[in-house]
């Protein structure tokens, strides 16, 4: 089973790319994130055609908005944090019945935030604390659970390419971080670092000053697993290709393989 997690940055503006590369790399399940779209402007037709007739849709205009597109049926499906009160269209959850069980997927397009002690950073943590305690409850009741999602954090120095230059800055704080170990410490892996991968490893890059070439990125998107799929992780790539596209998104999508789960 292959789940594959991409910011596309407007599905609008980025749609053609997405049933590309949806042809060429056929997964079972992608994730989307900040869609800039409300539900009815969703292209559910176009990705029945592609073969993902099954879309869990949390839109909004403009703004933010995460999707599910599968090739296997969804339920159970729940849309933002639960006992997190947020006007912003960022999180989508939902049950998959697997050959081998059933799957928990939560996708969760994350807050960006701006410097520390601007509201903005303060409703990041309150944010990562509201998914944090969503989700040590979810694991109850769903063991094999995947996370994913665009976080706008950097887990380490490893994950950006200058750790020394932008310490201490938006993505790069020691809070942000933090909320992150915690969650890692629900029982959840990072599936990219269950592997050997090349050094400056990155998911996203800035538009200017020709940032990608230079491969002055971060690594911001990520596919986490629980415990219990550990053991079914094959592999977890980042997939550059589309970065180079004609009017791409700022972010490449990240693949992961589970086996046997």
């Amino acid at each position: 089973m292959k789940i594959a997690t991409w910011n596309v940055n407007s599905l609008a503006v980025r749609l053609p790319q997405v049933l590309d590369w949806l042809a060429a790399n056929p997964v079972d399940v992608l994730c989307l994130q900040e869609l800039k779209l409300s539900d009815d402007k969703f292209p559910l037709q176009a990705l029945a055609d592609a073969g993902y007739p099954h879309c869990a849709v949390f839109g909004q205009k403009t703004y933010n908005g995460v999707a599910l597109l599968s090739r296997l049926p969804l339920r159970n499906v729940v849309k933002n944090i639960a006992g997190f009160s947020d006007e912003q269209s960022r999180v989508i959850a939902a049950t998959l019945d697997t050959p081998q069980g059933e799957l928990r997927l939560v996708n969760g397009y994350f807050v960006n935030g701006q410097a520390p002690g601007t509201d903005k950073f303060d409703y990041k943590m309150r944010w990562l604390d509201g998914l944090r305690n969503c989700l040590r409850e979810d694991l109850t009741v769903h063991p094999k659970l995947v996370l994913v999602g665009d976080f706008n954090i950097t887990l380490d120095d490893r994950d950006t390419w200058d750790a020394e230059g932008l310490r201490e800055t938006i993505h790069h704080t020691t809070e942000e971080r933090e909320h992150l170990k915690a969650l890692l410490g629900l029982g959840l892996h990072d599936a990219f670092r269950q592997f050997e991968q090349p050094e400056k490893s990155y998911s996203w890059w800035d538009y200017r000053e020709f940032a990608f070439r230079r491969n002055r990125g971060l690594r911001i998107d990520y596919i986490l697993v629980s415990d219990a799929l550990k053991p079914a992780l094959q592999s977890c790539v980042i997939d550059k290709l589309p970065r180079k596209n004609e009017r791409p998104s700022d972010h490449a999508p990240v693949v992961a393989q589970l086996d046997s789960l």
